[in-house]
């Protein structure tokens, strides 16, 4: 996950809707089942999912009352934190 990424989606998604995201994240699983695809397209393609749903995530928390910011960085923590354990 690329945070850079996920701030930009999060503003996206707080300029326009998050159903934007999630009608692409649907278009994007979708395109995972074409059996030609190679392992690099699939990790790029994986790589966008997971930076959509990261974005979602962060901008639930915005809309609980968490600063953006703060939403950003408690995100990328709990992602860290999974990675290393």
């Amino acid at each position: 996950m690329k945070l850079p990424v996920i701030k930009h989606l999060t503003s996206f998604i707080e300029e326009n809707d998050e159903d934007f995201i999630v009608e692409t994240i649907e278009t994007l699983e979708s395109l995972t089942e074409i059996p030609s695809l190679k392992d690099e397209e699939l990790d790029v393609i994986g790589e966008l999912i997971s930076n959509m749903y990261g974005a979602l995530e962060v901008d639930k928390m915005i809309k609980n009352g968490t600063p953006k910011k703060e939403a950003l960085n408690s995100f990328m923590k709990r992602v860290l934190g999974s990675i290393d354990t």
